[in-house]
């Protein structure tokens, strides 16, 4: 079993443009609805391939009734935290001319003190059954930069990390297995500009001193890093005509939760990351991937050591 946790879920509205103009009234050639946010997509993505999963997320207001009958299309076991603020709402515009995506973020509702308790408490009981744990996303407005923290510290099985800045500093003393920030977030966790591959290189290498077993640093379409205490890697993703890259980042840490449940080796569930990430970036839907694309695709992916 795998469980997927945060705080942070969204309804997301998708809308492509033949071409898009700022400043102007644009039309849309089409709209589509979906659950999303980093925590319901790694679970979506999840359920895609096959793999035993459930959901703990924050969730309330009118997108609550929606993400539910979508999780329950799915089959997808789920355990929400209901909060008193409505779960946000953000836009994703697709310029098919251009190839540009734009996506609109609205900052998840504030929380509180009665709203974190149940979730760690709900947490806390589901957790014993886990294979491995996957925190992913921010928190919101007025929780403990220590919360991810505290989460970890009643965590029997293996953490992959998808979080970023203080609630990242803070995890690492819980020794996560993997965390895998992109290249932007790693520079705002250790508080400085990465302008190089070496600079890139230290901070991973801080992140393992601190605690992570592994560190896997994306950066769009270019190659990712990871890093562990004993090496350095560098894996090329294969180049794919784009349709919406969003939730590709969560995808990428889904596919290394399943590969690792399977039996994979470290590399080769990353590698299996790596193919459902470009997998995603090909759908208009995120996290909605083939398995079997996924694992074919994965074959040509070539991990090199530095």
């Amino acid at each position: 079993m795998i469980i997927a946790a945060g705080l942070t879920p969204a309804w997301q509205q998708i809308l492509r443009f033949d071409g898009f103009h700022p400043g102007e009234v644009n039309r849309a050639i089409d709209a589509h609805w979906c659950a999303s946010g980093k925590v319901l997509n790694v679970a979506i993505a999840l359920a895609h391939l096959g793999a035993p999963c459930e959901a703990i997320a924050l969730v309330g207001g009118p997108p609550l009734a929606l993400i539910e009958r979508e999780f329950e299309a799915l089959g997808i076991p789920r355990h929400w935290v209901q909060s008193h603020g409505a779960t946000r709402t953000c836009t994703t515009i697709l310029n098919v001319q251009s190839g540009q995506t734009t996506e609109l973020v609205e900052n998840a509702a504030p929380t509180n003190d009665a709203e974190l308790l149940e979730f760690a408490e709900t947490y806390a009981r589901r957790v014993a059954r886990a294979q491995i744990v996957i925190l992913a996303g921010s928190l919101p407005s007025g929780t403990p930069a220590n919360f991810y923290r505290e989460l970890l510290a009643q965590t029997p099985c293996r953490a992959i990390l998808d979080v970023r800045g203080p609630e990242l500093i803070e995890a690492l003393a819980c020794r996560p297995f993997l965390v895998k920030p992109n290249r932007e977030e790693l520079g705002r966790t250790v508080g400085r500009e990465l302008t190089t591959d070496d600079s890139m290189h230290s901070a991973m290498r801080q992140l393992n001193a601190a605690g992570a077993k592994w560190v896997v640093v994306t950066n769009g379409n270019k190659p990712l890093w990871v890093s562990s205490q004993d090496g350095l890697f560098r894996i090329t993703p294969p180049q794919v005509t784009a349709v919406n890259p969003i939730g590709s980042g969560d995808c990428l840490a889904a596919g290394i939760a399943w590969g690792l449940t399977t039996g994979e080796s470290v590399l080769d569930a990353i590698r299996l990351g790596v193919a459902a990430a470009v997998e995603n970036v090909a759908e208009l839907l995120p996290a909605r991937i083939d398995p079997k694309s996924v694992r074919a695709r994965s074959k040509s992916i070539l991990v090199q050591a530095i």
